[in-house]
């Protein structure tokens, strides 16, 4: 079932990515089995690296709240990028760079491993480390509290809202 799912997933993003289609039919149907062929082999060499959690693929609510993310954290990586340009174009380079640690409420791994890719992602943040208690340290380009429940905050209470509800409710 897990590599069905992981075959019709990546089947899906090989239909999506290769879209729009040619007016040469040939060429439409090697797509379509190049496609087949690229699926198939991802669902059986994957199947066990990607996460355990593969019911959330297939959950309208969950689904519900990862198209709402997508537009949150292209928001904030829009906005971050505008304070790196800031920061680069500034006189005087108003810059504070620091490691900081931050606490997650986040439990599955997958959660986890999307809140850290969601920080790296967003200009002016790097994910370091990840410890197995729930610790991430981050990368800052500019400082704005040691405190790990104030830097919690400004970073990541942002994704964990929504990660919360894509990977972790029933």
């Amino acid at each position: 079932m897990r590599r069905l799912i992981y075959f019709l997933l990546a089947f899906v993003i090989w239909i999506f990515l290769t879209w729009p289609f040619t007016n040469d039919r040939i060429n439409n149907i090697q797509i379509v089995v190049a496609g087949l062929i690229a699926s198939i082999i991802v669902a059986v060499l994957f199947q066990e690296v990607l996460p355990p959690e593969h019911h959330i693929f297939i959950s309208p609510k969950r689904i519900v709240w990862f198209l709402l993310y997508i537009p949150v954290f292209f928001y904030y990586v829009l906005k971050a990028n505008l304070d790196v340009v800031y920061r680069a174009l500034h006189p005087q380079m108003p810059i504070k760079p620091g490691i900081v640690k931050i606490k997650t409420s986040l439990k599955s791994e997958s959660a986890i491993t999307a809140l850290a890719n969601s920080i790296t992602l967003t200009p002016g943040t790097l994910t370091v480390d990840l410890t197995d208690d729930g610790y991430l340290y981050i990368h800052w380009i500019n400082v704005q509290s040691d405190d790990i429940e104030k830097a919690t905050q400004i970073i990541a209470q942002k994704f964990e809202y929504f990660l919360e509800r894509i990977f972790e409710e029933p």
